[in-house]
């Protein structure tokens, strides 16, 4: 898939289909929380196989039970159709 820098307007009628996703510091960011770190763990992992499917890797923070997730393009030097479509994979797991 082609790595496309995507415009604030475009940014802001993706961000609004996906729930809980908001802009921080120029990268699209999300906190999860989870009963324990082994679930928390468990979550990171299927992340890191669908971002690996993708060839697009993101930021990941572990504390205990909770995730945090950045996803930006370093390619692009900010967030592109890619890290929309990654984003819609990690809300489906």
């Amino acid at each position: 898939m082609l790595k496309e820098k995507m415009t604030d307007k475009e940014i802001t009628t993706e961000i609004a289909k996906l729930p809980e996703w908001k802009v921080v510091d120029g990268k699209l960011n999300r906190a999860f929380k989870f009963d324990s770190f082994v679930d928390a763990f468990g979550f990171m992992t299927k992340v890191a196989f669908a971002s690996d499917k993708m060839d697009h890797h993101p930021e990941l923070f572990n504390v205990y039970n909770r995730v945090v997730i950045d996803l930006a393009t370093h390619d692009v030097d900010g967030i592109s159709n890619l890290d929309i479509e990654l984003a819609k994979k990690i809300n489906a797991l």
